[in-house]
């Protein structure tokens, strides 16, 4: 999937998580993860992002994860969100996956 342009989801309510993408010049991801639990679950939440972007392919992109506790399933859902804005598709290639 390319990244067309920036894109934002997600709050900073406590329980939630905000992240933000740009494309980069570069075929890597600059990945910058500040979390209120990174002591605890910091390997986890970079886990859990590096996966998604790898189930859709997504390479060039600088992202940037603000963490207020947010669950597992809700860090996917707001980067599953953030993937349909910045890339201008209706909708994610499920059957794909």
């Amino acid at each position: 999937m390319k990244i067309t342009h920036p894109a934002v989801a997600g709050t900073l309510e406590s329980g939630d998580v905000m992240v933000r993408i740009a494309p980069i010049d570069a075929q890597e991801i600059d990945l910058q993860i500040s979390s209120s639990v990174e002591k605890q679950f910091g390997e986890a939440i970079r886990a859990t992002v590096l996966q998604t972007l790898s189930r859709y392919n997504v390479q060039g992109v600088q992202l940037i994860v603000d963490d207020k506790g947010a669950l597992d399933c809700i860090l996917r859902a707001r980067l599953e969100t953030l993937l349909v804005r910045a890339g201008d598709v209706a909708s994610l290639p499920w059957e794909d996956c």
